[in-house]
């Protein structure tokens, strides 16, 4: 689905003032907000990989997707950032065939594993970025497209000095509000105790998400990962925010 709202591109655009440097970097800051984890593939991932991936994955660019035509139908579309293995993604697009999911991640295995759950169990509506979400989220998608975001127990970063690597922040909640429909549902979860606290204030300082009152167009039930299982039996419980896109009209 091309985004028809992008102005045009003009031959001698407007130079950027350092005002404007600023306030970019203010916004969308270039510090990657995940961790770099290597991990090779077994002989299985790399046949996924080499016959899948090309049908089903691209990488993260600075080129618009054109989902309706990637996922070869027009179909409420839902994104996940941070699908990790995909046992979620799985699941949970297996249970919702007349829903689509673009899955963002930039763990490769991780990415094969989800790979091999497609492959298996012939999921069809599922499509794969690998990459920076923010990077998708500013340059890939179109706005006002997704049903819904899901957003499941992002990196926490829990040093102090490392908060500002966390994805639930301003400029990326305002990326995310952009990204979905009018009425649209973001769903985030953590277990993470500070994180949580972190993510209420965050949301607290804006006004383009409001908690969810009602039904959500889609399902907002979680299959327990074996990650949640051990923050269970930590004693880590976790924290769910559901919360929905207030329409433009309404945005000052």
């Amino acid at each position: 689905m091309e985004n028809t709202d992008r102005p045009a591109a003009t031959a001698d655009p407007a130079p950027m003032t350092a005002e404007d440097l600023r306030d970019r970097a203010r916004l969308y800051p270039r510090v990657t907000s995940f961790r770099s984890r290597r991990g090779s593939l077994t002989p299985a991932q790399q046949h996924n990989w080499e016959t899948l991936w090309p049908i089903v994955g691209r990488d993260a660019t600075d080129t618009r997707l054109d989902l309706e035509q990637w996922f070869g139908r027009s179909a409420p579309v839902i994104m996940e950032i941070g699908s990790g293995t995909g046992t979620s993604t799985a699941a949970m697009a297996k249970l919702e065939p007349g829903i689509d999911v673009l899955a963002v991640e930039v763990y490769k295995p991780g990415l094969a594993q989800l790979l091999g759950f497609i492959q298996r169990e012939d999921i069809d509506n599922i499509r794969i970025v690998r990459g920076d979400a923010v990077v998708v989220l500013r340059e890939m998608v179109p706005t006002a497209f997704f049903a819904g975001i899901r957003i499941f127990f992002p990196d926490p970063w829990p040093k102090a000095r490392h908060h500002k690597r966390r994805l639930i922040q301003s400029g990326t909640l305002g990326l995310i509000a952009d990204a979905v429909v009018d009425d649209g549902v973001v769903h985030i979860a953590t277990d993470h105790a500070d994180y949580a606290e972190w993510i209420a204030e965050e949301l607290a300082a804006q006004e383009l998400l409001v908690p969810l009152e009602g039904e959500a167009p889609f399902s907002l039930d979680r299959p327990t990962t074996k990650f949640e299982g051990r923050a269970d039996r930590e004693g880590r419980s976790v924290t769910e925010f559901v919360l929905r896109r207030i329409p433009r009209a309404g945005e000052h």
